[in-house]
């Protein structure tokens, strides 16, 4: 499985790059606001510290706008996957920009059918959003398990990347059940790494380590 970070923070991304955490990164237009920098300037300096795959997010919500767009956003870097938002424009423009070698991620999306719908637009990926269920009362995982099904049934070719993760049992789980990619906050990412048994056991060691002759 793979791990991309969710976030428009350059340190944040050079810190888990350096600790062998980034396969991928993604963004939306409230990471990259909180940089107060220009969308595409933030989007440039991420493709220079990451080999893998950058979702960046078209503004629009109009089909013919976001194929414009994701003409620009492909534009910067070979790596670029265009992210559009689930909705009957944005399949239309993600059936063109797929149909022109542009890869895409369709965000915000929380039913099995809508990801079907997004697999037979052509899309990259598709980004189910398990936290945000969870928060309502539902099983963001059931959903993960659901559209994995329906991918393996019909051997569909668009990736599952669990998004809106908020803890390391989705993490889990989401490697459990099958996912291609997870998504993660950085602060997250350190949490997948800590366990008081660790903690406990380095403590014990240095302590050890001081009755050892010199």
């Amino acid at each position: 499985m793979k791990f991309y970070i969710d976030t428009a923070d350059i340190e944040e991304i050079r810190a888990a790059n350096s600790r062998g955490w980034v396969d991928g990164v993604t963004t939306n237009p409230t990471l990259v606001a909180k940089t107060g920098r220009k969308h595409e300037d933030v989007i440039k300096d991420i493709c220079r510290e990451v080999n893998g795959l950058i979702s960046a997010e078209v503004l629009s919500t109009e089909a013919n706008a976001m194929v414009k767009e994701g003409y620009e956003l492909a534009k910067i870097h070979d790596n670029i996957v265009v992210k559009i938002p689930m909705s009957e424009d944005g399949l239309i423009a993600v059936k063109k920009l797929a149909s022109e070698g542009i890869k895409t991620n369709v965000t915000l999306v929380f039913s099995p059918i809508q990801a079907l719908m997004v697999a037979k637009a052509g899309a990259t990926l598709c980004s189910p959003f398990v936290g945000r269920l969870d928060d309502i009362g539902y099983s963001g995982m059931n959903l993960i398990s659901q559209i994995i099904q329906i991918y393996k049934n019909y051997d569909l070719p668009t990736q599952v990347l669990v998004a809106s993760i908020r803890h390391p049992i989705h993490v889990l789980d989401a490697a459990m059940t099958g996912a291609h990619i997870v998504t993660i906050p950085y602060k997250v990412m350190q949490q997948l790494v800590n366990h008081p048994l660790t903690d406990k056991g380095i403590a014990q060691f240095l302590v050890d380590a001081q009755k050892v002759p010199q």
